[in-house]
């Protein structure tokens, strides 16, 4: 019984985070749990474990007898999440550059087909498809503890990338952006890819201090 309860958890923790990233649930508004419950189908245990864990992603806020909010975005925790990918993420790119398999090279082609096939048809998809696109350009170094902050740090990331293609015109520049950075990864261009990593995160991060008024 356990086990059937985890997987109904980590079903509805899917669910909601896209609807966090994608803007669904309103900011800083109680989320009311028995409506969500009765939306999805569930009852509120398995729910209550999901907006848990979301609030251990750092999507959710709770207050005690109000429940779980969602976190508004800022120009500050842009700042600190892409300052801190820019410190881990390009080095790790390099290092999986030099390091890859022919499967890992395979994994990362795919990902960003994934990704591409997400732009033009799933677009609520757009960030997690993002984040499985780089973590696959740092997964074959093997480096346990700076591929689970990069995940981590592209969990954090999910909304502000989401925010940033918004404007017409940053999908198109991205995806140039992710398909230049994977030619010098595959290539294993340790240096050109360290180079396109950093500014690639450099620019998203610009743009996301005008859009943030910062």
């Amino acid at each position: 019984m356990s086990i059937v309860v985890r997987t109904l958890s980590e079903q509805i923790f899917t669910i909601v985070r896209e609807q966090i990233v994608s803007g669904k649930l309103p900011v800083e508004q109680a989320i009311r749990q028995d409506a969500l419950a009765n939306e999805l189908g569930v009852s509120k245990i398995p729910l209550r474990e999901a907006l848990a864990r979301l609030e251990q992603e750092g999507l959710l806020t709770s207050q005690a007898n109000r429940g779980f909010f969602v976190r508004a975005m800022s120009a500050d925790e842009a700042v600190e999440i892409f300052a801190l990918r820019q410190a881990i993420e390009p080095d790790a790119v390099a290092a999986a550059a030099i390091a890859a398999t022919e499967q890992d090279q395979e994994a990362a082609k795919a990902a960003l087909k994934a990704l591409d096939e997400a732009a033009a048809a799933h677009l609520d998809d757009v960030a997690a498809r993002n984040r499985d696109f780089h973590t696959a350009l740092v997964r074959p170094a093997k480096r346990l503890l700076t591929l689970q902050l990069v995940e981590r740090l592209q969990v954090m990331s999910e909304r502000y990338v989401h925010k940033h293609l918004e404007p017409a015109g940053r999908e198109d520049r991205a995806h140039l952006e992710h398909e230049v950075l994977l030619e010098a990864w595959l290539a294993r261009d340790a240096t050109r890819a360290r180079g396109l990593a950093a500014a690639h995160i450099e620019g998203t991060l610009s743009d996301l201090r005008r859009q943030l008024g910062r």
